[in-house]
C-alpha cells in the first residue's frame, strides 16, 4: 500500500483517540460529592439535624446532599410549617453552595405516593375462586382441604430438623445448634389463587430472623413478605399471604436457616386459601364475579346491580396511608340480587404482595398511576425550582400482572419495555419543567448485571432491555460486578455517581475508583457516601478516602 493512502486511516485513527481522551477527561472533570440523607422535614429536630449534616458535609468537600422525604409524595397534604423548613433547608444549602436533590418518582418502593390512592398498587391475579352464598353475602371457600397435619405427626411432615424437639403441640429448640432450625412439608397449590399461612412463635435471645417461605420445584419464592420476629417475644402470631401464579406445588418452610443461638418455639402452623385480603381496585386491574350453576354453566354479575361495589377498606390504610397490612379479614361480597344459600360464585380479582418489611410497588403501566407522578413532578419543581433531581425506580419487585393502560404503552409491552417508558416520561416531565437541571435515577433496574434480568422477583416477564434515556444520570450500586457494569452505561453515554459505602467499610469506594482509573471508564463524575442507617460517623474519613485516590487528584490536577 502507498504511503499517502495510508494517512486517512491514520488520520482517522488519531482523532479517535483524541476523542477518548478528552471524553475520559470530561468524564473526570469536575468530581462531584454526594452525600445522601433520609428524613423527614416536617420535624424540626430533622431540620436542624439535616442542616448540621450539610454543614459537616460542606467542611469535607461534598458538593451535593441527595435528600429523600416521605412528605414528597404529599405535598398537597401539608401545611405552612414543612414549606417554612424546607426553606430554611434551602437557605443553609445557599449559604453553604452546596446543590440539594431531592428525590420524586417512587416507582419501586411506591407507599408514599400509594397513600394518595392505595388501589394504584400493583396487584397478583386471583383466577376463578370459589365464594359461597350465605344470608346474603358470599366468601371463599376453598377447593380443597389444605389443612396441616400436627406437629406431634412427625412422618406426616416433609422434615423437621432435628433441632426441634416435640412437647406436646409444641416445637422447641435451643442450643446448641448443629445446623437449621426449620419444619418443611411439600403442598398442593391450585394456580392463581390467594393463600395464607400463619404460625405462632416465641423467642429468647434468638438473633436469626424466623421466616416463612413458599419455594417452587425450581427454587422460585413466591412470598418475599418478613415475618418481623424479635429476638425476644412471648407468643405472636405472624402472618403471610402469597399467589401460587401458575404453580400446582411447592413446598413450605417455618424457621430460620443458618448459625443462630437463644431458643425458638413454634406451634399452630396454618395453611389455607384465603379471600380477597388487599383487594386492588381499578381499572387496570377488574374483578370478574360469575354465577356458576349444577351444570357448570356461568352467568356474569354486575357491580352495582347483582352486588353492592366490592372493596378492601383496609387496603394501604393501615396503621396509617400507605401501609398494607399483611393480614386482615377478607371483605365478603355483598348481595343486592336474592340468591339461595349455597350458590356458587367464580371470582376473579387482584391483590397486592407485601415485600419484605412493607414494600409494595406501584403500577408503572397505569395511566393513574403516571398522572400521580406528573402531579408530584410539578409540585417537587415548584418547590425546588433550579434544583437536580433523582427518580426512585429500585428494586421494582411487582410488577406486568394488570393491564396496560399508559399513554404510549402497548397492552402487550414486557415489563423492560413497562420501565423504560416511565423512567422516559418521568425524566421528559422533570426537563420539560426546568431543562437546566440535571436528573438523576438509581441503576439496578436498567442494569442486565443487576435486576434488569429475566426472572426478577414476581415481575411476570423479562426486564431485559430496560433502559433510561442518556441524558439521565446513573447513580451505580452494583459493586459486586461493578466492572461490567460501569462499562455498561459507560458505553450507553450515561455519566454516572458511584453510591459507595452501604454501612459498609469506607474503604470500599477505592475499590470502586480503582475499577474506574485502570478500566478508564469515561464519564464517572462523583461518588455518594449512601447511608440506610443514617450513619455518619464515616462521613470524613469517606471523603479523605476519595481526595486521596488518584481519581481524585488526577482530575484536579487536569
Amino acid at each position: 500500500m502507498r504511503p499517502e493512502n495510508c494517512l486517512p486511516k491514520v488520520y482517522t485513527r488519531l482523532c479517535l483517540a483524541i476523542v477518548l481522551v478528552i471524553a475520559y477527561l470530561k468524564g473526570t472533570q469536575g468530581q462531584e460529592l454526594w452525600v445522601y440523607s433520609q428524613t423527614n422535614l416536617l420535624v424540626p429536630d430533622e431540620v436542624q439535624r439535616i442542616e448540621e449534616l450539610m454543614q459537616r458535609a460542606k467542611n469535607s468537600g461534598y458538593t451535593h446532599l441527595l435528600i429523600a422525604d416521605s412528605k414528597f409524595s404529599r405535598l398537597g397534604q401539608l401545611d405552612d410549617r414543612y414549606f417554612k423548613n424546607v426553606q430554611r433547608i434551602q437557605k443553609k444549602a445557599t449559604e453553604l453552595q452546596l446543590k440539594l436533590v431531592p428525590t420524586v418518582c417512587s416507582v419501586g418502593y411506591s407507599n408514599d405516593i400509594l397513600s394518595l390512592e392505595p388501589n394504584l398498587a400493583e396487584g397478583l391475579p386471583v383466577q376463578d375462586a370459589l365464594f359461597i352464598v350465605r344470608s346474603g353475602s358470599a366468601s371463599l371457600q376453598a377447593d380443597s382441604n389444605q389443612a396441616l397435619p400436627a406437629l406431634s405427626d412427625r412422618r406426616k411432615w416433609g422434615f423437621i430438623d432435628e433441632s426441634l424437639k416435640l412437647d406436646g403441640e409444641t416445637l422447641q429448640a435451643s442450643p446448641p445448634y448443629s445446623g437449621n432450625v426449620r419444619l418443611s412439608k411439600p403442598v398442593r397449590l391450585t394456580p392463581f389463587r390467594h393463600y395464607h399461612v400463619s404460625v405462632q412463635i416465641k423467642t429468647q435471645d434468638f438473633e436469626t430472623p424466623v421466616e416463612i417461605k413458599l419455594l417452587t420445584k425450581e427454587g422460585k419464592s413466591l412470598n418475599y413478605t418478613n415475618l418481623r420476629t424479635e429476638p425476644s417475644q412471648d407468643w405472636r402470631t405472624h402472618h403471610i399471604t402469597f399467589n401460587s401464579l401458575d404453580n400446582t406445588d411447592a413446598t413450605l418452610y417455618i424457621g430460620a436457616w443458618g448459625p443462630t443461638r437463644g431458643t425458638l418455639s413454634i406451634r399452630q402452623p396454618t395453611f389455607e386459601e384465603c379471600g380477597a385480603v388487599n383487594l386492588v381496585r381499578r381499572k387496570s386491574a377488574p374483578i370478574r364475579i360469575e354465577l356458576e350453576s349444577e351444570d357448570g354453566k356461568r352467568k356474569p354479575l354486575q357491580e352495582g346491580v347483582d352486588f353492592e361495589p366490592w372493596a378492601d377498606p383496609k387496603l394501604g390504610n393501615v396503621p396509617y396511608a400507605g401501609e398494607y397490612d399483611v393480614w386482615h379479614e377478607a371483605p365478603s361480597i355483598q348481595l343486592k340480587q336474592q340468591l339461595p344459600d349455597g350458590s356458587k360464585l367464580r371470582v376473579s380479582y387482584f391483590h397486592t404482595h407485601i415485600v419484605y418489611d412493607g414494600q409494595v410497588c406501584g403500577t408503572a403501566s397505569d395511566a393513574q398511576f403516571e398522572d400521580l407522578l406528573e402531579q408530584q413532578i410539578e409540585r417537587m419543581t415548584n418547590l425546588f425550582p433550579n434544583s437536580d433531581f433523582m427518580m426512585s425506580h429500585d428494586e421494582y419487585r411487582v410488577m406486568g400482572w394488570t393491564q396496560a393502560t399508559a399513554k404510549g404503552l402497548a397492552p402487550e409491552a414486557t415489563p423492560g419495555q413497562v420501565l423504560t417508558h416511565n423512567v422516559q416520561c418521568c425524566s421528559k416531565k422533570l426537563l420539560a419543567r426546568n431543562p437546566k437541571p440535571a436528573v438523576a435515577v438509581w441503576s439496578d433496574m436498567f442494569d442486565p448485571y443487576h435486576n434488569a434480568v429475566e426472572k426478577y422477583y414476581l415481575v411476570n416477564g423479562s426486564l431485559r432491555g430496560s433502559n433510561a434515556p442518556d441524558s439521565v444520570r446513573i447513580v451505580n450500586w452494583n459493586f459486586g460486578k461493578r466492572q461490567e457494569s460501569l462499562q455498561h452505561f459507560s458505553q450507553r453515554g450515561h455519566q454516572q455517581i458511584l453510591a459507595g459505602y452501604y454501612d459498609s467499610d469506607p474503604k470500599q469506594i477505592t475499590d470502586w475508583l480503582d475499577t474506574v482509573v485502570d478500566s478508564k471508564i469515561p464519564g464517572v463524575q462523583g461518588v455518594m457516601y449512601t447511608t440506610w442507617r443514617k450513619n455518619y460517623s464515616d462521613l470524613e474519613k469517606f471523603a479523605g478516602l476519595v481526595k486521596d485516590h488518584s481519581w481524585y487528584s488526577k482530575v484536579s490536577k487536569d
